[in-house]
C-alpha cells in the first residue's frame, strides 16, 4: 500500500488527507479493519514507538494506552495482585495471570481511565485472545500490534459494529534517520530522536544516596521512554513497571509534576480498601464507576455523596474518604521512580515528588540550580540520577 487516504485532517475542515511514504516505498503497516484517521495514526505511530523501545530496554512485553498523541499511562506484564486486578476493573478476566501482553494492557488502560476513555492501544507483542476480549468491552478508537492471532482478530472486528480501527505494524521498519514537517507552509528538518535509554542511561549518581535496585531501574527506563513519546514538557511516576501517573503538556515543570503526582495520588487512593468497598450497585457500568470514583477521591465528594445523587450509585450511602485519611494513606507510599523530559528547574519539583512517595529520580540535569535539587533529593534520602539526555517531544 503506497499511501492511505484519510477522512480529513485533524479537524473535519483540513481536507484533503492522507499518509503516505516521501520516497514512494510501500507503507509500513497494514490497515486490517476500520478507517483510521489523522489523530489516529499520530496516536498509533508514537505509541507504536514507545512500546517497542520499552520491550527493548526492559525485554518484557509492554501496552500503552493513547489520547491525544500523549499516553496516559505505559507498563509492561508484571502479573497484578488481586487488588490491583479489582482496582483495573479486570478481576473477572479469565487467563489474564497467563498473558504477559493481556496483563501490560490491563495495567496500562487501568492506571487512569477517565483519560484512558476512548484510547489507542499499542501492543509491542501479538494480540491474543485475551487481550482482545479485554479490549473488546472498553470504550476504544483502536489499535496498533506486530500482529494478532487469528480468534484475537475475529473479536476485535466486532468492536463499534465492525469499525473498529485494527492496524497490523511492520516490526522491522526502520525510518530514515532524518524527519520533516511543516509548519504555516514552511518545512522543518532534523535528525530522528534516535537515543536510546537503557541502563546504561541510569550509572551516573549524583546523590549520596547510590541504591538503585533493579526495579527501580526498570521502571526509571520505562518513565524515561514514556515521556519520549509525551507532548513536552512532561513529568511521569512510574511504579511496579506501570506509570501510574503522566504529567504532559504544561508550560511550567512544577505543574507537570503536581499534576503527575495527583494521578499517583488517585491511582493509589483507588487501591485503598475505602475505594475497592464502595458498594456500586450491579448495574452501574465502568464508565459511571470510573467517573464515580474519581469525584469521591476528590474535594468534591459532597457532590456525590448528597441525598438523591448516592441512591442513583450505590446500595447505601458511602462514608466519606476524608482529608486526613488519604492524606495517611498516602504518607505510607514509597519507591515510586519519578522521571522528567528536562532538568529540574527548581527543588520543590523533587518536594513535590516525594509527597506521592518519590525514591528515585532520573533528569538530564543540567540546570544552574543542580545544587539545589540534589540538596533537596539528600534531605529526603532519594536517589537521582542524571541521564544526559533530553527528551522533548513536539
Amino acid at each position: 500500500m503506497k499511501e492511505f487516504e484519510l477522512k480529513y485532517g485533524c479537524n473535519p475542515n483540513q481536507k484533503p488527507a492522507r499518509i503516505y511514504m516521501k520516497d514512494g516505498s510501500d507503507l509500513p503497516i497494514e490497515v486490517l479493519n476500520g478507517r483510521p484517521g489523522y489523530i489516529n495514526f499520530l496516536d498509533a505511530f508514537n505509541s507504536w514507538q514507545l512500546v517497542k523501545e520499552i520491550k527493548e530496554a526492559t525485554g518484557m512485553p509492554a501496552a500503552t494506552s493513547f489520547k491525544h498523541v500523549s499516553p496516559t499511562s505505559a507498563a509492561v506484564g508484571i502479573p497484578m495482585s488481586d487488588a490491583l486486578k479489582r482496582a483495573c476493573f479486570v478481576d473477572d478476566i479469565e487467563g489474564l495471570d497467563d498473558s504477559p501482553i493481556a496483563t501490560a494492557y490491563a495495567r496500562a488502560r487501568g492506571t487512569d481511565r477517565m483519560s484512558s476513555f476512548g484510547d489507542w492501544i499499542a501492543l509491542s507483542d501479538p494480540c491474543d485472545v485475551t487481550t482482545a476480549k479485554l479490549i473488546k468491552r472498553e470504550v476504544s478508537d483502536g489499535i496498533i500490534a506486530p500482529g494478532y492471532d487469528p480468534e484475537a482478530l475475529a473479536i476485535l472486528k466486532t468492536k463499534k459494529k465492525g469499525n473498529y480501527n485494527i492496524v497490523q505494524m511492520d516490526p522491522n521498519y526502520i525510518p530514515a534517520p532524518i524527519e520533516t514537517k511543516q509548519v504555516f507552509g514552511i518545512t522543518f528538518e532534523q535528525g530522528r530522536n534516535n537515543c536510546k535509554t537503557d541502563a546504561s542511561s541510569l550509572t551516573n549518581v549524583v546523590t549520596k544516596k547510590k541504591d538503585l535496585p533493579d526495579e527501580a531501574k526498570r521502571d526509571l527506563m520505562i518513565a524515561l521512554i514514556t515521556l519520549k513519546y509525551t507532548q513536552s514538557n512532561s513529568v511521569c511516576f512510574v511504579q511496579d513497571g506501570q506509570a501510574i501517573g503522566v504529567g504532559a503538556g504544561q508550560q511550567s515543570r512544577i505543574h507537570c509534576t503536581r499534576l503527575a503526582g495527583n494521578k499517583a495520588d488517585i491511582w493509589h487512593l483507588r487501591q485503598s480498601d475505602k475505594v475497592l468497598g464502595l458498594p456500586f450497585k450491579e448495574e452501574v457500568r465502568r464508565p459511571e464507576r470510573d467517573n464515580a470514583i474519581d469525584i469521591y477521591i476528590s474535594d468534591d465528594y459532597e457532590d456525590l455523596l448528597k441525598d438523591g445523587e448516592w441512591e442513583k450509585l450505590f446500595t447505601k450511602k458511602p462514608e466519606p474518604f476524608t482529608k486526613e485519611e488519604k492524606a495517611e494513606y498516602l504518607s505510607k507510599i514509597s519507591g515510586v521512580s519519578v522521571g522528567s523530559d528536562a532538568f529540574f528547574p527548581f527543588s520543590d519539583n523533587i518536594e513535590r515528588a516525594r509527597k506521592s512517595g518519590a525514591t528515585y529520580v532520573a533528569q538530564p540535569g543540567g540546570s544552574i540550580r543542580d545544587d539545589l535539587v540534589i540538596e533537596a533529593c539528600d534531605k529526603f534520602g532519594m536517589t537521582m540520577v542524571f541521564t544526559g539526555q533530553r527528551l522533548f517531544h513536539h
